[in-house]
């Protein structure tokens, strides 16, 4: 399949649903949403929400009935991403090319904005008239709320700024950080994706090891790109892992190594998708794609 046009065309319709769903800039307080527009359409791959929306197909669901929820993750993506990049986390000046919210808007702004978008993406899950079976959207709010909190994406944040400078990491604590940091809420759009669709139990919890599979990967890769990508090709400050001393697989296992780690997690990802038919194909090439990207 051309993964190309369809990250395209699915990235469109992600892009116009946020435009429909979040509040305007010049709504009051402006500054507040507009400081939450510029991270949101600041450039995203909207991996997070494609995934949904592909899972949901491939069990044979309507992408329309899980827009809202894919949109919601993406806000929560792009908060924590805005309170990742603060002074008193990673400090970062640049992301995906252009400065960081805080930068633009001043720290206390950025937190603000941070702040609103996960509320935001909860009231979009929990809004009345956005379809879907009831029980499948209490089930989804459950799974987005766990993985975005101290059991998932908060909690690998905290052990992994704690982990900074160390030389005692060992895999097992590496692990816990990236399967949460960054695992945790692409596990819950698969899983969300598959809800959503009406997946049989065969398919959710084949679906589930799939996006295990490539929530590791895509941190991996992470890892790989931050030693060998480029600042331009990142849009972010390369070396930045090596600088601050992270916990990463290159630095624990070394590239080579976490570069076949990341080809076997791919592999058990597709393994996980045989039981699918064509209409999975499109988390396949993703799959793929997800240890070959530049950025």
């Amino acid at each position: 399949m051309d993964l190309k046009e369809y990250l395209k065309q699915k990235c469109q319709l992600v892009d116009q649903a946020l435009e429909r769903f979040l509040p305007a800039a010049s709504e009051l307080p402006s500054s507040l949403h507009g400081s939450m527009r510029y991270s949101v359409f600041a450039g995203g791959k909207r991996v997070r929400p494609v995934l949904m929306l592909a899972a949901c197909e491939a069990v044979g669901g309507s992408p329309d009935a899980v827009m809202p929820a894919a949109c919601a993750m993406e806000m929560i993506h792009t908060y924590s991403l805005i309170h990742d990049d603060l002074p008193a986390m990673d400090n970062d000046d640049f992301r995906r090319g252009n400065p960081t919210n805080h930068k633009v808007y001043g720290e206390a702004t950025a937190i603000l904005a941070g702040d609103a978008l996960l509320t935001e993406a909860f009231i979009l899950l929990s809004g009345e008239g956005q379809g879907g079976d009831p029980a499948a959207r209490l089930r989804v709010i459950q799974e987005i709320a766990v993985a975005a909190g101290s059991r998932g994406m908060v909690g690998g944040q905290v052990v992994d700024m704690e982990s900074e400078g160390r030389h005692d990491v060992d895999m097992a604590t590496l692990s816990y950080i990236h399967t949460h940091k960054t695992g945790a809420l692409i596990r819950a759009s698969v899983r969300s994706g598959a809800i959503m669709g009406g997946a049989s139990e065969e398919q959710f919890k084949a679906l589930t090891r799939y996006a295990d599979a490539i929530g590791l990967a895509f941190q991996i890769a992470d890892d790989i790109l931050d030693v060998e990508g480029t600042t331009e090709e990142l849009g972010k400050d390369a070396g930045s892992d090596q600088a601050r001393g992270k916990a990463t697989y290159p630095a624990l296992m070394g590239l080579e190594a976490s570069k076949t780690r990341a080809q076997e997690l791919v592999q058990i990802a597709l393994d996980a998708l045989a039981i699918f038919d064509d209409r999975a194909e499109p988390l396949r090439a993703i799959a793929s794609y997800i240890v070959k990207r530049k950025s």
